[in-house]
């Protein structure tokens, strides 16, 4: 029998490619997802990757009564990979209420349903957000927590500090937080990839979008941040190689590797890289000129981080294999499909 693996939020972007590398190294795949932020035609892609379609159930993870009919149905679950939340940084700074309703609420009665149908496995989705603006680079596991620059970083400290405190009350809990750095690019097949709804929030689609002509003009925030051309510097992760890493921390859980019952890992590639560079990389591969315009900082916004992988590279054995050019011309593959199929 293949072991089942929850997937929260798997119609999304990293929680769809997650789910293929999940099928791909054997295991049976379900997935929970509002739809809030995705489509349900991913699963067409994600069936035509692997040959499986992935059972799936509809729902927002903060109501209870589906969410207690659906681990009655799944009693078999081995893990939770959970990616469900809201997660966009500026959205977050004007609705902060909605952003700690569904992403904490939402993990609480997870972690509620995962005690009383002993589950005791769990990868949470996190980010460096947590790391807050640094004051050494690169970011460390031993970094501290800063304050939040937006209330989207704070629920991601909280949701840590929640399965911290989780796992120090009930030993058999065992839970890894993932500390993602900046996950960009697509699925070679150009099945699937970053589908933002409206106006995306993130860089990568932002970009593509301006290059196929959904957007008028990219706007590049802050000019003057000590970076070496003035803008952002973030550490960019292929998402096919930050899917790699959450099937090995699954695996870690299932085998009982862990060296404690929490633990947490960043992920990135340890190489910052500004806005201005990705702009410039995006242009190249691609043969492609951009519309662009530098304006002032955004709120919310930090200067430059980028992650010191060490701990994951040797307790994990994990390493990005995907370069920024892959992740650029992958991104623009899967913008065309998206223009073709429209």
């Amino acid at each position: 029998m293949k072991e089942k693996i929850l997937v929260t939020g798997g119609t999304g972007y990293i929680g769809s490619h997650t789910a293929v590398e999940l099928i791909h190294s054997g295991y049976e795949v379900v997935i929970i997802d509002d739809l809030s932020n995705s489509q349900q035609e991913v699963l067409d892609g994600i069936e035509k990757i692997t040959g499986t379609r992935p059972v799936f159930a509809q729902f927002d993870l903060c109501d209870e009564a589906a969410l207690a009919a659906f681990f009655g149905q799944h009693r078999d679950i081995k893990a939770i990979i959970h990616f469900a939340a809201s997660k966009a940084v500026g959205e977050s700074v004007q609705k902060p209420l909605l952003y700690y309703k569904n992403n904490i609420l939402s993990l609480i009665l997870l972690l509620e349903a995962m005690q009383r149908h002993n589950i005791p496995n769990i990868v949470f989705s996190s980010s460096c957000t947590v790391y807050g603006q640094p004051d050494t680079l690169p970011v460390t596991e031993a970094t501290p927590f800063k304050p939040a620059e937006s209330p989207y970083g704070n629920t991601k400290q909280i949701g840590e500090e929640i399965l911290r405190d989780n796992c120090r009350a009930v030993p058999a809990t065992q839970a890894i937080s993932l500390r993602y750095f900046n996950p960009v690019g697509a699925h070679p097949s150009a099945l699937i990839g970053e589908l933002p709804q409206g106006v995306p929030g993130n860089l990568v689609p932002f970009i593509t979008q301006t290059a196929a002509g959904i957007r008028q003009q990219l706007l590049v925030f802050g000019k003057d941040y000590d970076t070496p051309d003035g803008s952002a510097m973030r550490d960019y992760i292929h998402v096919v190689d930050l899917a790699k890493a959450h099937v090995i921390a699954v695996q870690r859980l299932l085998k009982g590797q862990q060296k404690s019952n929490y633990e947490f890992f960043n992920l990135g590639t340890g190489k910052g890289l500004t806005v201005l560079e990705i702009i410039e990389v995006f242009e190249r591969v691609n043969n492609l000129k951009l519309n662009y315009k530098i304006v002032d900082r955004r709120p919310g916004d930090i200067e430059k981080i980028y992650a010191d992988t060490t701990l994951a590279n040797e307790a994990l054995q994990w390493r990005t294999e995907l370069g920024v050019e892959e992740m650029m011309r992958s991104a623009w593959q899967w913008q065309q499909r998206i223009l073709k199929n429209a």
